[in-house]
C-alpha cells in the first residue's frame, strides 16, 4: 500500500545519573570519591533507504524512542551509553514539527542520513567535584534530559516526467504503455487515488521515472479533492506531460481544461510553470464526426506560447513513440535542479529557549581584564546537545547564540574584539564576524 504522509512522535534518550560513592578498601581508609559519569542517551537518526518507496511502515507505527543512558557506577565505572533508533525513510522524505509546520529535515539528495533529536548528555559522578576545599562531595549530577517532539513524515516522490491531467484524461493508460507499471484503469472521476511510477526503457541503458499524478480538479490548490497530496509530489519533477481529453467524453473542453491545470499549479507553485511542459493531446484514435478539430484548436492556443502539441491515443500507441523522444530530449537538455527545503526548525532551540533565562555578569581576570561569563539553563541545556569538537556542532551553537539575542547583548554590555566570554568552563574570544566567537586555548 503506498502511504505519503505520517504523524509519529520521536523521543531521544536521557542522559544517566551520575553515582554518589567512594573508594572503600582495606588499607585505604579515605580513598575520596569515585563516583562514575552516567551514560549518554540516545540520538534519534533519520537514514534514507533506497529501497523504500512508501511511508507505510508508519502507518500503524506512532511511538519512536531511543535508549536511555545508563547511570554511573562505584569505581569510576561509566554508565552505559543508550542505543541510537534509526528510522529509515524513502528518499524524497520532509520532516516537519507538527504543530507549526515547519521543516526539520529534507531527506533527499546528498543528505541521505540525519541527527533529529540528541540525547541528553550523562550526568558527572561525585568525582568530578573534588576540590581542596570540599574532598568528599557527596552529591553527583543528574543525567540531562530527552527531547521529544510531534513530527509529521510527508513523501515527495523524485521522479524525472511528472504527468497532469483531469480525471479520466487517459494518464494511467498511457503510463501503462510506456512503462513495466500496472495501475488501475477505469471510467471514474477519482480512478487514481495514489501517485503510480513506472520506469521508460529507452533502450539505451538510459531510462527514466515517470510519476502519474492522480487526477486534479479546480480548487487542488486550496485542498479541494485531494489537494496538496498530489500536488506535492510534482515539485520534484523535471519534466511535466499534460495529457489533455480531446474527445471531451465528460463534456469538458481541452483547452479550458489546460488553463484550469495549469492555474492550480501556480497557485501551489509558480516555479511548477517554469518546468518544461508538453501537452499531449490524447484519444486521437476517436475523433472522427466530431464537428471541430480540438486537434486545431490545442494548436492555435498554445503553441504561440511556446508549449508542444502531440496528439496521441495511449489505447494503439498512436504518437507515443513521438512523444517520449521528445521527452528524452528534453531530460538531456534540462540540468537535475535539486529541490532541496532548508531546516527551518531546531529541536535544540526548543529545549534550550522557551522560557529558560541566562544571565550575562562580568569579572576581572587574573591579569585584570574584564571577562563576560554567560550562564543559565538555556546555556547549559544548549551545551548538553551540542559537541564542540565538530566544526558542524560549533557553528550551529554559535548561530544559537545569535538566534537567542546573545550576541546581540554581549554587544549591548560592551564587549570588544577578541573580548573573553566563559559559558560553563568553555572560554571564547569574541569576534564580530558570522561565527562569532571562537573557543580560545586559554
Amino acid at each position: 500500500m503506498f502511504l505519503d504522509f505520517a504523524r509519529i512522535h520521536i523521543r531521544s534518550g536521557k542522559g544517566g545519573d551520575g553515582h554518589v560513592s567512594f573508594r572503600r578498601e582495606k588499607y585505604v581508609p579515605a580513598g575520596g570519591p569515585d563516583g562514575g559519569d552516567g551514560g549518554k542517551g540516545g540520538d534519534v537518526i533519520f537514514e534514507v533507504d533506497k529501497g523504500m518507496n512508501t511511508l507505510f511502515y508508519y502507518k500503524h507505527r506512532y511511538q519512536f524512542k531511543a535508549e536511555d543512558g545508563a547511570p554511573g557506577g562505584k569505581r569510576r565505572c561509566h554508565g552505559k551509553n543508550g542505543s541510537d533508533i534509526v528510522l529509515r525513510v524513502p528518499d524524497g522524505t520532509i520532516l516537519r514539527e507538527e504543530h507549526s509546520g515547519k521543516i526539520i529535515a529534507d531527506l533527499s539528495g546528498s543528505n541521505t542520513r540525519q541527527v533529529i533529536l540528541k540525547g541528553g548528555r550523562g550526568g558527572r559522578g561525585n568525582m568530578n567535584f573534588a576540590t581542596p576545599t570540599n574532598q568528599a562531595p557527596q552529591y553527583a549530577e543528574g543525567g540531562k534530559p530527552a527531547m521529544e517532539l510531534d513530527a509529521t513524515l510527508e513523501l515527495k516522490l523524485v521522479a524525472d516526467v511528472g504527468l497532469v491531467g483531469f480525471p479520466n484524461a487517459g494518464k494511467s493508460t498511457f503510463l501503462s504503455r510506456v512503462t513495466n507499471a500496472d495501475p488501475r484503469i477505469a471510467s471514474y472521476p477519482f480512478t487514481t487515488i495514489d501517485p503510480n511510477l513506472g520506469v521508460v526503457d529507452s533502450g539505451d541503458g538510459r531510462g527514466f521515472v515517470i510519476a502519474d499524478m492522480p487526477g486534479l480538479i479546480e480548487g487542488a490548490s486550496e485542498g479541494v479533492g485531494l489537494g496538496h497530496r498530489f500536488l506535492r509530489h510534482i515539485e520534484r519533477t523535471r519534466v511535466l506531460i499534460h495529457i489533455v481529453d480531446t474527445a471531451s467524453f465528460d463534456g469538458r473542453d481541452p483547452v479550458q481544461d489546460v488553463y484550469a491545470i495549469n492555474e492550480e499549479l501556480r497557485k501551489f507553485n509558480p516555479a511548477i510553470l517554469d518546468k518544461p511542459m508538453l501537452i499531449a493531446a490524447n484519444k486521437t484514435d476517436v475523433l472522427s464526426g466530431l464537428e471541430e478539430d480540438p486537434l486545431k484548436r490545442l494548436r492555435d492556443e498554445f503553441e504561440p506560447q511556446g508549449y508542444t502539441i502531440f496528439p496521441i491515443s495511449a489505447v494503439t500507441g498512436e504518437g507515443v513513440g513521438e512523444l517520449i523522444a521528445e521527452v528524452r530530449k528534453l531530460l538531456d537538455t534540462t540540468a537535475p535542479k535539486q529541490v532541496y527545503y532548508e531546516q527551518e526548525y531546531f529541536p535544540e532551540d526548543m529545549i534550550a529557549s522557551s522560557d529558560l533565562p541566562y544571565t550575562i555578569e562580568t569579572e576581572e581576570d587574573r591579569d585584570g581584564e574584564t571577562v563576560f561569563v554567560v550562564e543559565g539553563p538555556k546555556i547549559d541545556r544548549m551545551l548538553s546537545y551540542t559537541n564542540l569538537d565538530s566544526e558542524k556542532g560549533y557553528r550551529y551553537f554559535t548561530q544559537f547564540l545569535r538566534r537567542s539575542g546573545i550576541i546581540s547583548e554581549l554587544k549591548e554590555r560592551g564587549i570588544k574584539e577578541g573580548g573573553s566570554v566563559r559559558m560553563y568552563g568553555h572560554i571564547f574570544e569574541f569576534f564580530d564576524d558570522e561565527a562569532d566567537i571562537n573557543e580560545s586555548d586559554k
